[in-house]
């Protein structure tokens, strides 16, 4: 059954809340970073007017301050469905917190020498060749310093990383299995369960990337049992910044790196070197009433105030109207994509909910970045190259360093695209392929 896009009124409506949209470029490079909703824009500008002082004083701005950068961390809390500690998952009694950073390679960055800290020689960390870089390279870089690195290796073919290949690398000794939710490159969203499931059986500790999948459908640690998942918040409606999240129980091997004399559990703050992007955290804050603006809800009137309920039926429903509208843009680009002769489609060559609106392919004759320059002379603003995924392209063949006609052409779709924008797209490929 042909899966059908909502009206176009639907789609003006959540297109409405994006102030850059009115230029008239098309905005296809959306795995890259999203477009900023106004009123986060607006959160960023009042405290940078109004709120902009140190946090921790006595002064009512100050207070004021402090509140946001709280309701924050509160929000995300929120967002990634951290469990509160009373009613954990399989797990049990657990619960989490949710530190910020200034982006996701940096957050993994941090952690990896924290692990690195607390670690012993010989201990055994394994990545995913379907992994951006950022959460591979500070594991790989761990090899340097006494720690053994595994390869957890692709399918050339599919390049999809097989379970039962993961079982044979875990010993007792793998203290982290580090993966994506979903390749930026593939889009195919990944069963965590049992990976979750056979990393924790082992012993070992859990960390996933998010990146490509949280724009697109809820985040649910509770539910997926993780023990470390991360996202950037710039790729959702938000600032140039980045969220971890960390299970309380894994949190509790480790140090984190801000000065000596702050304890050990003062978290997330003993995680966030130095503090963090206040004025960016005003912006994390406002995403609650964008969420509400898209679920249809009224907004809550202060969202610094200690005491502001933040809902997560409010995040569901959000992203169910985003799932609404993303389905039918990536189900009419692959189908197409499908079709065309000398096309090889990268990833799942399906357009349902089993993947998200991250499509990739290469021509056989045309190299990638003539392709991705010619339609970003039309209006049209898709990208070429391995973005980031550079062992998982060299796996599968595509020659990532090839700067000309290695890597893939990548169009990824959010929710504030639209089907005629898929057609102009389409149109242009009918010429250019």
């Amino acid at each position: 059954m042909p899966i059908v896009a909502p009206p176009a009124e639907v789609y003006a409506a959540a297109r409405a809340h994006f102030p850059s949209l009115a230029s008239g470029e098309v905005f296809l490079d959306n795995g890259g970073g999203s477009q900023v909703p106004r009123v986060v824009a607006d959160a960023i500008h009042h405290y940078l007017l109004h709120d902009y002082v140190q946090l921790g004083a006595d002064s009512a701005t100050s207070r004021r301050a402090t509140a946001v950068v709280a309701g924050a961390h509160r929000l995300l809390k929120t967002f990634m469905n951290v469990p509160d500690g009373r009613e954990g998952p399989v797990g049990g009694r657990t619960g989490g917190e949710v530190i910020l950073g200034a982006s996701t390679s940096e957050l993994c960055a941090r952690l990896a020498h924290a692990y690195a800290d607390a670690g012993k020689p010989g201990d055994e960390f394994v990545v995913c060749q379907t992994g951006h870089e950022s959460n591979i390279g500070p594991w790989v870089r761990l090899g340097r310093r006494g720690f053994v690195v595994k390869e957890w290796k692709v399918d050339p073919a599919t390049g999809a990383a097989p379970l039962e290949s993961l079982r044979g690398l875990l010993t007792p000794r793998t203290r982290l299995v580090a993966f994506p939710q979903v390749s930026n490159v593939l889009g195919e969203v990944i069963d965590l369960a049992p990976i979750v499931s056979m990393v924790h059986d082992a012993g070992a500790r859990i960390m996933v990337d998010g990146v490509a999948y949280a724009p697109h459908r809820a985040i649910d640690v509770a539910t997926w049992n993780v023990d470390w998942y991360v996202y950037s918040t710039y790729k959702v409606f938000g600032p140039h910044m980045a969220a971890l999240y960390g299970r309380r129980e894994a949190l509790a091997e480790l140090v984190g790196p801000n000065h000596e004399f702050i304890a050990k559990d003062d978290l997330p703050r003993k995680f966030e070197l130095g503090g963090v992007n206040h004025e960016g955290a005003a912006g994390i804050l406002a995403l609650d009433h964008f969420l509400r603006d898209l679920a249809g809800l009224p907004r809550l009137r202060d969202l610094a105030d200690p005491a502001a309920a933040f809902d997560r039926a409010v995040v569901g429903k959000a992203f169910d109207l985003v799932e609404r509208l993303e389905v039918p843009l990536q189900a009419r680009l692959v189908e197409y994509l499908k079709g065309k002769r000398g096309v090889r489609l990268i990833g799942p060559p399906v357009g349902d909910r089993s993947r998200i609106c991250i499509i990739s392919f290469r021509h056989e004759r045309t190299p990638s970045r003539q392709i991705a320059l010619a339609a970003n002379e039309r209006g049209l603003g898709i990208r070429s190259g391995h973005f980031y995924a550079h062992r998982l392209c060299k796996a599968m063949g595509l020659e990532p360093d090839d700067a000309a006609r290695g890597g893939v052409v990548r169009v990824s779709f959010a929710h504030y695209n639209t089907p005629e924008e898929v057609d102009r797209l389409i149109e242009f490929f009918d010429e250019a392929l």
